[in-house]
């Protein structure tokens, strides 16, 4: 299987009065069709990973690859789901779907319609974004991430701003729509088990400067259901995951 994202040896400091040196040499690679999560210690930036893979930034040192090609400081190579929707109060559903086509210049306004009926958003393509629910929100953000043509997407804490109930359904929705697009993921979580239920692979990082102190491979086969997390190995990993972060936390 063919690599989607390669990072090799990447390193970052912020300058300022006080130079803040973020990440220290980290390499990680995420295989074609492959969901892998970064968890670490608020600060230990993970942010910025995302940063450096979009473009945003440059690092300081080091390389990215996507596609086997040489990415650093280059924008358009990435789809993206922030926490917050983002969605424009202005455009209906539709039109905040299609957003990124317009952007790239082929709008399939078909296909957006296909996306929103296959989401459970059918009858809702002419509705404002202030009349749906936090987690229909969200779903209209996935679609249009779906509907950019990258073929990596970087989810970060889509579901952190939602309660417990509708993050539990948000994380079987989205793993159902993923299993039939199987693109690309890094994927940034504060919740372990999240983590687990969700990814093929987890990446433990340890504070700033962040280094990845452990790899974690999930052996849960697809497609999966919350029973999961009554299986004595998930709550063997999940402990296993809480003492390396608390480790990670305390290095300096």
């Amino acid at each position: 299987m063919s690599d989607k994202l390669q990072i090799d040896q990447l390193s970052h400091t912020f300058k300022g009065e006080s130079d803040i040196e973020v990440l220290d040499n980290l390499s990680l690679r995420i295989a074609d069709g492959e969901f892998v999560t970064l968890l670490g210690p608020s600060g230990s930036g993970k942010s910025t990973i995302f940063n450096l893979v979009g473009g945003l930034i440059d690092a300081d040192s080091g390389d990215i690859f996507i596609d086997g090609k040489r990415a650093n400081g280059t924008l358009g190579n990435i789809s993206y789901l922030p926490q917050q929707d983002s969605l424009l109060p202005w455009r209906t559903i539709e039109d905040n779907v299609v957003l990124v086509q317009e952007i790239t210049g082929t709008v399939d306004r078909e296909a957006a319609r296909r996306l929103l009926e296959r989401a459970g958003l059918g009858g809702y393509e002419s509705a404002y974004p202030d009349t749906l629910s936090g987690g229909m929100r969200q779903r209209v953000a996935f679609i249009r991430s779906l509907l950019s043509p990258q073929n990596l997407m970087l989810l970060d804490e889509p579901f952190g701003a939602l309660d417990e109930l509708t993050r539990l359904d948000m994380q079987d929705w989205l793993l159902k729509m993923w299993e039939a697009d199987r693109r690309s993921v890094l994927f940034i979580t504060h919740s372990i088990e999240e983590a687990l239920y969700m990814s093929d692979r987890i990446l433990i990082l340890s504070n700033k400067p962040a280094r990845i102190i452990k790899e974690i491979e999930v052996p849960y086969d697809r497609p999966r259901n919350h029973d999961i997390t009554l299986d004595e190995e998930f709550t063997r990993l999940r402990r296993e995951i809480y003492l390396l972060l608390r480790e990670g936390n305390q290095d300096d």
